[in-house]
């Protein structure tokens, strides 16, 4: 980013009395979840590519959107706070048709949005009652890859660093036991993933 980053890297601890929340719907909802250019949708594609049900990220779907409007990246960037509440409305909206039970692999899911919301000076507790609406079957966090551009994002390492660090903190204080995924081929990530499911 510019001299003119917005990230805040705000560390706002979840507020307990919140956390303690019951979930709505329990879902059969499988999250696949980590760090910028970590290597989700990579994993995603090849899920889809064995016939399992998936959910594209919510982030790119919005700023692909944008783009086709004729927007470019940096306007799109520097709505900052807007563009953090444009994701989260379009993630509750996909999470609000999908069936509950079905297994569906979701690239993201809306506690993601926890980590962004304190990386651009947001306070995560004003969305923490949107996370208990469903309660994910499982939760895949991936360790990260060495970062690149691939023209949507402006990532670098502390901001990588940053929402690793809170993705795995967030979905353990709502409760989850979240899965580390290690560095290693997609292929073999996607068994790692797929043994723990059968398991």
């Amino acid at each position: 980013m510019s001299a003119q980053s917005p990230y805040l890297f705000k560390t706002t601890a979840l507020n307990l009395a919140l956390v303690s929340s019951p979930f709505e719907v329990q879902t059969n909802w499988r999250v696949i979840t980590g760090a910028p250019s970590c290597g989700k949708s990579t994993l995603i594609n090849l899920l889809a590519d064995r016939d399992h049900q998936t959910v594209p990220e919510c982030a790119r779907t919005y700023m692909e959107g944008e783009l086709a409007k004729g927007r470019t990246i940096g306007e799109i960037h520097a709505e900052g706070t807007a563009l953090q509440r444009a994701i989260l409305n379009l993630q509750l909206e996909v999470e609000s048709r999908l069936p509950a039970q079905a297994p569906i692999f979701l690239d993201g899911a809306l506690p993601g949005s926890l980590a962004w919301f304190r990386l651009f000076g947001l306070n995560p507790n004003d969305i923490i009652p949107l996370c208990f609406h469903h309660r994910y079957a499982s939760v895949f966090i991936l360790d990260p890859l060495p970062l690149y551009n691939d023209g949507l994002r402006f990532e670098d390492k502390a901001l990588s660093g940053f929402l690793d660090l809170w993705l795995e903190r967030d979905y353990c204080d709502l409760g989850y036991n979240a899965v580390r995924v290690p560095v290693m081929p997609p292929e073999d990530r996607l068994a790692f993933v797929l043994e723990r499911l059968a398991g």
